[in-house]
């Protein structure tokens, strides 16, 4: 009897997908890793069939090629990276690579264009967000002015998640929290999409490229005959409508209650608060939750774990290969706080929340000879604290205060990073026991398709394993830090756009 459920996450520099059995037991998990492309400054970039669909068929073979077996499935769900845009011709095949979430800042000059079109007033009443690297629409709009041949052949526009479950279903569905981003195509009260401002994208202002709309734990259909050949799966099991990885990751800690808040620290920080009404503020994203009737207000940095990683493969080449991380992470936690006099901005890849500034550029500011590779990469590490402490005010000052955080995310790993974040934010975070990340959400979403679950049973999946608490005698130091942080980023602005313009 099919017992068990699946859930995938295709994240933007590996997919891990976990089997588990219906009070969320993890019986097995496999990771894949793959790569992003970076073709320009400000681009980013993956090939939908070559990474997204290769990986889930991959996490899917080897999930059920031992004592499993798609005949004990009983659902399967997927998330994502998102919100991204994927055009498909007639037969449902890409026409390109995949242009990627906030990360992706090429379209500036399309926002310009349609703020001024349409007003950024009129904008953010209707979407209850601002235009930002985030949005869907400017990329379609880029996609039609720069890629004319691409444009002219293409007949669906997916994001990653919903492409995925195309591939498994022949069904195009995505979640309402995904579609929240395809600004200004949706109406953020009804949830449904809107012809208003349609005509700025589409000639006949038609929606009949986008997919139709669904709540991430509703069924979006069933495994097709070849989904099944190609995965391992059974034909007809049911595939939940998903969402992207953040929101999967939120659902998997128990991140369902006004006031929740979830930080996933991941290549990028990703913030998911929960409400129970809307709160709309343009510098955060207002958007729809994963379950009928909910809200949540998102944010997200865009360097964050990509961050280290690039200070770990330029700047950490002589350490252990596998072990360069831990030994960064040692190295930090012994170089006091405030970094010897360091600050750096971590906007090596523009900026999302709270300032939406894509041309922003990464800083480092008071170096001297003393200073070593050590004090270089807490200050990294303090810089994303710094981050994440100027979005967690943002809340605040919006009317949206945080009653409960929840830390997950590969950045949980280490306790040095948790710590430096809750000294300078001064919050207190809570680790869960199981961080599988969003394939365990995903797991979860799988059953309620399925009709194994229902929302209550979530309780019964999550269990915590740490606090993390603010240390009160570094809070002085790192309060003056914060506001040079952010005198920093205004005093360095126009010098860094300059830069990045070649002036």
């Amino acid at each position: 009897m099919a017992e068990l459920l699946l859930g995938v996450d295709v994240g933007t520099y590996s997919s891990k997908g976990v089997l588990t059995e219906l009070d969320g037991t993890v019986l097995q998990t496999h990771v894949v890793e793959h790569t992003v492309d970076f073709p320009k400054p400000g681009w980013a970039e993956q090939n939908a069939d070559a990474v997204w669909w290769r990986d889930v068929q991959t996490v899917c073979q080897a999930l059920l090629s031992g004592d499993y077996s798609g005949k004990d499935i009983a659902g399967v769900a997927l998330s994502a990276i998102g919100p991204c845009l994927l055009p498909l011709d007639g037969d449902g095949k890409p026409l390109r690579k995949g242009i990627l979430y906030g990360v992706d800042t090429r379209a500036s000059a399309e926002i310009d264009l349609l703020n001024e079109r349409i007003g950024e007033e009129t904008l953010y009443e209707f979407s209850g967000t601002s235009l930002t690297s985030q949005a869907i629409g400017p990329k379609i709009l880029w996609l039609k002015r720069n890629e004319p041949d691409v444009w002219e052949r293409t007949r669906r526009l997916v994001t990653a998640s919903s492409y995925l479950v195309y591939k498994l279903t022949d069904e195009f569905v995505m979640d309402r929290h995904t579609a929240s981003h395809y600004v200004p195509l949706i109406d953020i009260k009804t949830l449904e999409w809107s012809e208003r401002f349609a005509g700025h994208l589409f000639e006949d202002a038609s929606l009949e490229t986008l997919p139709k709309l669904g709540w991430s734990d509703e069924l979006a259909g069933r495994v097709t005959r070849a989904a099944a050949d190609a995965t391992g799966l059974k034909e007809g099991t049911p595939v939940a409508v998903g969402a992207v990885d953040a929101l999967s990751e939120a659902l998997s800690v128990g991140v369902t209650q006004p006031g929740d808040l979830m930080i996933m620290y991941g290549s990028t920080a990703f913030f998911v608060l929960m409400l129970n009404e809307p709160v709309a503020d343009k510098r955060t994203w207002l958007t729809a939750g994963a379950l009928k009737g909910q809200y949540a207000l998102a944010a997200g940095m865009s360097t964050t774990g990509s961050l280290t990683r690039w200070f770990r493969d330029e700047l950490a080449k002589d350490l252990s290969e596998g072990e360069a991380y831990a030994q960064l992470f040692a190295a930090a936690e012994g170089v006091e706080a405030g970094s010897g006099g360091l600050l750096m901005l971590p906007y090596f890849s523009g900026e999302r929340t709270p300032i939406s500034d894509p041309k922003a550029r990464g800083v480092i500011a008071g170096l001297n000879l003393s200073h070593t590779r050590d004090h270089l990469f807490r200050a990294a590490l303090e810089s994303i604290g710094y981050g994440i402490r100027h979005n967690l005010e943002t809340f605040e000052e919006i009317g949206a205060p945080v009653e409960r955080l929840i830390a997950v995310g590969g950045g949980t790993q280490s306790a040095t990073w948790l710590q430096i974040v809750s000294d300078i934010a001064g919050v207190t975070q809570e680790v869960p026991a199981v961080t599988l990340g969003a394939s365990y959400g995903d797991a979860f979403l799988a059953g309620c398709a399925a009709g194994k679950l229902t929302r209550r049973d979530l309780h019964g999946w999550v269990e915590l394993d740490r606090l993390i608490e603010p240390r009160t005698s570094v809070r002085p130091l790192y309060d003056r830090q914060f506001e040079l942080f952010k005198r920093l980023y205004r005093g360095t602005k126009g010098v860094v756009h300059d830069l990045g313009e070649g002036k």
